[in-house]
This record gives C-alpha cells, structure tokens and sequence, in this order.
C-alpha cells in the first residue's frame, strides 16, 4: 500500500481518489432518492435546477472540504487541530464522526435490503420462487449484517489495497450495468415519453419547493458535511490536481443521477406507472414495471446489484471517516479500528432494522415531525448534522484556516484555478453559507 511521509495511507493515482470519492458520492441517493426527487418535482424542470445548484454551490464546499484534508493530511478532527491546536472547532469533527456512524448505521440497513432483492430475484432467476421480499425481522437483520461484513472487507484492506482496489472494479461495473439497462428500456413502446418529460424543463413548475428540493439533493449526494472528502483529500498527494479531482468526481455523481432517470422513467412511462410514486418507486413500483417487461426478472436482478454495488461504495467510505480517526489520533490498528467501529455500527442499526421490517419498538416515537426510529435517524443524521455540518465548515474556512489560504492550497497544483480563486472564495463566503442556512431554516419549518 502507498504511504504518505506520515505512514499514513495513500491514493495510487489521481483516477484512485477520483473513482473512491465518486463512489463515496454515488449511492442510494442518486439511484434510489434522485429518480423519485425527481418524479414529485416535475421532471426536467428540477433536473435543471438540480445541475445548477451542483455547480454553484456543491463543488465550490466540496473543494474546501478536500483542500482542507490534503493540507492537513489528517481525519476529520486531526485536520482541525492540525490548522489551530486545541481548537474548540474540534466538535466539528467529532459531529462528523458521529455522523458518519450515525448514517451509515441505517444505511447498510437499507443497503441490506437491496442484498435481499437481489437475492430474491436471483432465486427466481433458477426457478426458486417469485421475485418478491417480505422482510421479516430476522431476515432484515441478517441482510444489515452481511452488507456491514462486505464493507468491513473493504476497508480492512487499506486506502489502496482495499478501497482504490476495489472502487476501480465497482465503479466501471456500475456504469456498464446502467447502460445496459437503460438500452433495453428505450426499446420498450412508449419509452420515449418518459425521455422527453425527464429531460425537458417546463419552467412553470420551478417554484421555491422544487429549488430547495433540488438544492438539499444535490449536496447531500455528494457526501458533504460528514468527513468523507476531507479524509478521502487526506490521502491526496501534494502533486495531485485538487480542482480536477473535485471536478471529476462531481461530474460521475451526476452523470449517475442521470443515468437512473434514463433507467427508471422510460420504463415506468412505457408501462403507464406514475413517476410521482414517491419513496415506493424502487421498491414497489420498479419491481412491478420489471415484472411487465419481457425479460424482467434478469433486468430486475442487475438493477438491485447495481443498487448494491453503489450502495457499498458509500458505506465504505462513510466506514473510512470514523476509522481514519481511531488510526490517527488513537495509534489503533487499522484491522481493529475497522472491526470495533463496525461492531458499534450493528448495534446502533438493529433498532433501524426492526423499524424496517416493521416490527419498530418506537414506533409511537415523534421528534422533530419524524415517526419511527429510521425516519428519525435519517433526518437527525442525514438532513440536519450534513447541513448544519456543512455550513460550520465554510464558518471554519472563513474564520479559522482562512479562505485565501484554502485557495492557495486549490491553486498549489491548479493554475487554472488560480485564475479563479477569487471566485471560488465569494461562493463559499456567501452564496454556500446562506443556501445551507435556506435549507436548515426550511428543515426547522422556519
């Protein structure tokens, strides 16, 4: 495994960091949550929107984020420390730590799901039964664990044996499966209806819920605000392109989210399906449209692995984040920091999992609008700490590391960017910080 001065890991390539950060990006969000975002907010009109809002206000935080990890070349709480020693900012790296556990704790649990179909469809593949899932209980907690042991194997392996290793394989694995399954849903009758409404706006229904829909979707695809880039930029070189990396890896993460609106709509138009189904579009309407096409069961089959595969390359790096600190600031071994932070992950995902199959012993729980244990921990986790996060990131930048500084490090190996800089730092000074500010204030119902 490379190694940095420091010992520490080290990507191979530029092409590892940019296929291990677009993978860390690329998950459930884009293939599961983009397309249905998408159904309930008009089609092209929020594809539109959604482009915009990536471009001026993800990437200009994401660039931070990674600069701040490369100059540092620490986890989320070393890097604070490493810019002031004793710092109270410190909290914001342990707020990352928990979040990163925080999610990927009902993560994998969901991901556990898309195991379990996958399984289901390959059964009736070979004749064992219908391609159906009625998880009980039991079954949702085994399909949480294994898809937890898959990602433990990941990161045991180290940042280029184990997470470049393999992000080089899923990666080009995921997008191949998503051509060849949008190529057989454009022959379907009809397909092309549902080309046509995705891809063309109708800007008469872009109104502040399609925007703020679109604004909150696009940066928490990109894994902002949880620690992931800045410990993925901690295993930058200091001669790799920080801008071209960043650049890169928001151009996968959407051309992905794309990709799955080309799978799903054509085929949900062909077969009279309404793309406005909400959350139950992959889980209970796609498994209805593939059971309406000739052939499928393989198509559903490859969708759910495909599911998988960029399920997996998120809670590797949503892993990665809490290990990292163990490694660095504790001296622990990576194969136990590895194993002991998985094992606090299982325990804090099973009240998740029941809550999955249905049998949620908090069910009557009701906090901050939420009912349930998952739907809690998905908006406590995945909404609040990555906004909230992520705006006491651009504050760090501002107040403490200093954004001169930031793009001096972006300009280091960028002299492209360096043409820029000035830019850059206006939209993380004041268009990022006031459009995170927009989306928590929404969030509380202010």
């Amino acid at each position: 495994m490379a190694a940095s001065a420091s010992g520490r890991g080290q990507w191979g390539s530029q092409l590892g960091f940019v296929l291990a950060a677009a993978g860390s990006a690329i998950g459930l969000g884009n293939i599961w949550r983009f397309p249905y975002v998408t159904g309930q907010s008009g089609g092209g009109a929020f594809v539109l929107v959604y482009l915009c809002c990536v471009v001026f206000v993800a990437l200009p935080v994401m660039l931070l984020e990674i600069s701040l990890g490369r100059a540092t070349q620490r986890n989320p709480v070393g890097a604070l420390l490493a810019v002031r020693p004793g710092t109270r900012w410190r909290f914001l790296g342990y707020l990352a730590l928990a979040t990163g556990l925080g999610i990927l704790s009902y993560y994998a649990v969901i991901a556990g799901k898309v195991a379990a179909y996958c399984a289901s469809y390959a059964r009736a593949l070979t004749g064992g039964g219908g391609a159906d899932y009625q998880g009980t209980a039991g079954s949702v907690v085994f399909y949480f664990a294994f898809f937890l042991v898959l990602t433990l194997a990941v990161v045991a392996g180290g940042v280029q044996r184990g997470i470049e290793r393999w992000s080089k394989i899923l990666m080009p694995l995921l997008l191949v499966t998503m051509l060849g399954i949008i190529a057989r849903g454009l022959f379907l009758p009809g397909s092309l209806a549902g080309v046509q409404w995705f891809l063309t706006p109708d800007f008469s229904k872009i109104d502040g819920r399609v925007v703020l829909a679109a604004m909150a979707q696009a940066f928490f695809s990109l894994s902002l605000g949880m620690g992931a880039m800045l410990t993925y930029g901690s295993y930058l070189s200091k001669q790799q392109d920080i801008l071209r990396c960043g650049a890169w890896v928001v151009f996968f993460d959407t051309l992905v989210a794309v990709l799955a609106g080309l799978m799903i709509f054509p085929a949900v138009f062909a077969l009279g399906h309404d793309p406005a189904a909400g959350t139950t579009l992959t889980f209970q309407v796609l498994p209805a449209v593939f059971a309406g096409m000739p052939g499928g069961t393989a198509i559903g089959l490859l969708f759910f692995f495909l599911l998988g595969v960029a399920a997996l390359t998120s809670t590797v790096s949503l892993l990665e984040v809490v290990t990292a600190y163990f490694v660095d600031e504790r001296s622990w071994p990576r194969s136990r920091a590895v194993w002991a932070v998985s094992a606090a992950t299982f325990v804090v995902g099973i009240p998740s999992a029941f809550d999955l199959a249905g049998h949620d012993p908090f069910s009557s729980l009701r906090l901050l609008g939420q009912q349930g244990f998952l739907g809690l921990m998905d908006f406590v986790w995945g909404n609040l700490s990555l906004a909230f996060g992520s705006l006491m990131l651009c504050l760090f930048g501002i107040f403490v590391w200093g954004l001169p500084r930031a793009a001096a490090e972006i300009a280091s190996t960028s002299p492209f960017f360096a043409r820029f800089s000035r830019v850059w730092i206006f939209f993380v000074r004041w268009l990022c910080p006031l459009a995170i500010a927009f989306i928590l204030a929404t969030l509380f119902g202010l």
